[in-house]
């Protein structure tokens, strides 16, 4: 089995490739490769393992050769996060939607429908302050994208729907909660202070909490 995990350097694309290498298999077939595509250069043990094949520079820039290959399997976890969406429009469409759209194209070239989990986000809930969430959210749960980042993540779900509704690729989406306690310095996520007021303290440093106390929001760890 030939994976492609795109975001594979980073916070979660680097644990899930240790996980698959570690087991060597998924879904009952031997690993015999991970493709990891990231901006940004991969952990030295990641590198080193023989079934890894790194690939650095912007995801736009690789997809075309993608098309020339065929995974079995893709994570698609590359993206910009919250707050640099907000601050660069621009660099928000090219890195989330510019970007996830070039790579089905190139999946859909290969001409074999791998399988595709695309690493969606509760921003596309928003929520609207007039509709906020219920204590059970469901896929019937009605979407209202507040920022510019939810809503390159739901026009991405649309896509992964589509491309698969085609038979380009077998696609499904995972909204992903805010990973709380991030080791490490803060990245340009909007809901980065939720590690921050855990990690920074615990370190001795001080700690802002920009929101209200009354401010809910979901976390995982």
């Amino acid at each position: 089995m030939k994976l492609l995990i795109t975001g594979g350097a980073g916070f979660l694309g680097a644990r899930l490739a240790r996980q698959l290498l570690a087991k060597g298999q998924l879904a009952g077939s031997t690993l015999t490769q991970i493709v990891l595509a990231d901006q940004f250069p991969a952990p030295a043990d990641l590198a080193a393992d023989p079934r890894v094949e790194v690939l650095t520079g912007p995801l736009l820039e690789q997809c075309t050769g993608f098309a020339q290959r065929k995974f079995d399997g893709v994570f698609h976890l590359a993206s910009a996060v919250s707050g640099e969406c907000e601050a660069d429009f621009d660099l928000g469409m090219r890195s989330n939607l510019d970007s996830t759209r070039a790579l089905l194209d190139a999946l859909r070239a290969a001409g074999n429908c791998p399988r595709l989990l695309f690493s969606s986000s509760v921003a596309v809930y928003g929520p609207d302050p007039a509709h906020p969430l219920p204590d059970v959210v469901t896929d019937d749960t009605f979407t209202t994208p507040q920022t510019s980042y939810g809503a390159q993540k739901l026009m991405c779900e649309y896509m992964v729907a589509d491309y698969s509704r085609k038979g380009y690729i077998d696609g499904r989406s995972a909204r992903l909660m805010t990973v709380s306690v991030r080791p490490g310095k803060p990245n340009g996520a909007a809901s980065s202070f939720f590690s921050g007021i855990l990690r920074e303290p615990l370190a001795g440093e001080e700690s802002i909490c920009p929101v209200d106390a009354s401010v809910s929001h979901p976390v995982s760890s």
